[in-house]
């Protein structure tokens, strides 16, 4: 733990909304993402520092994607096999991106994000080229070409998660959705096992760089656990409308919230 986190404390009550703040994160992480966009400002305006805040976080969405991929393969919904090879492919951007995370500004964070935002709204509005399959955990063929594309794309989307963290499952949706053509389910059953990897890489990175506030990050891991497990639930017993509906729901109420401040 860093000098800065040293000095600081959390009150009981602070440790508590934490929690509650990281118990919807998790939810809407796992159903759509930005969850982030909540927990981050959050601990900014109780005083912790950009970077602080930004690497402590990173426990919270590991601990939340690991209880989500639990949650899938409960209900018989896993693919360890594309999961891995897509994680993978995602560490490298990860690494660098974390590298350039450790330093980043408010500003440019919000820039970065909205026009990420925008750009997956666009992507994720149009309607899917084939009709979402019936929900079952049959394994699906995807085409080289498709394959091939999909982990080129991850390297990309690590550097992002890496760099901001913040709204990555939007870019990995889309990838997923629009690049393998999987439906939305299996949208999300990939990107939490993708995002617990590429995550544990660049927590590792911003706790080399003392960007990591053990406290706090617990405090809204709790919740973010919960979180990811109620979501990965909803996910299934829902199906892909309601994921569809929500995603677009909070990516555009929070790409405007960044244009507009």
């Amino acid at each position: 733990m860093g000098a800065i986190a040293s000095l600081m404390t959390l009150e009981t009550w602070e440790i508590a909304l934490l929690a509650l703040l990281g118990l919807v994160a998790g939810i809407l992480n796992v159903i759509a993402g930005g969850g982030s966009l909540i927990t981050l400002p959050s601990m900014i305006l109780m005083g912790i520092p950009e970077g602080l805040a930004n690497g402590s976080n990173r426990l919270a969405i590991l601990a939340q994607n690991v209880s989500a991929v639990s949650g899938f393969r409960k209900q018989g919904f896993s693919d360890f096999r594309l999961s891995l090879t897509l994680a993978l492919a995602s560490v490298p951007g990860a690494y660098v991106g974390a590298r350039a995370g450790v330093a980043i500004r408010g500003e440019l964070f919000n820039q970065i994000l909205a026009g990420v935002m925008l750009v997956v709204i666009l992507l994720m509005a149009r309607r899917p080229l084939k009709p979402a399959t019936a929900i079952t955990n049959s394994e699906i063929p995807l085409s080289r070409a498709r394959l091939f594309w999909g982990h080129i794309a991850m390297v990309g989307v690590g550097f992002y998660g890496g760099f901001i963290q913040a709204g990555v499952g939007f870019l990995l949706m889309a990838v997923l959705h629009k690049v393998l053509r999987l439906d939305l389910i299996r949208v999300n059953m990939h990107k939490v096992f993708i995002v617990g990897v590429f995550t544990a890489v660049a927590f590792v990175v911003f706790l080399s760089h003392e960007k990591v506030w053990w406290l706090l990050g617990i405090s809204v891991a709790v919740g973010n656990s919960l979180g990811g497990w109620v979501g990965s639930h909803l996910t299934v017993s829902k199906g892909e409308v309601f994921v569809r509906r929500v995603l677009l729901v909070a990516l555009f109420f929070m790409a405007m919230k960044l244009i507009l401040g």
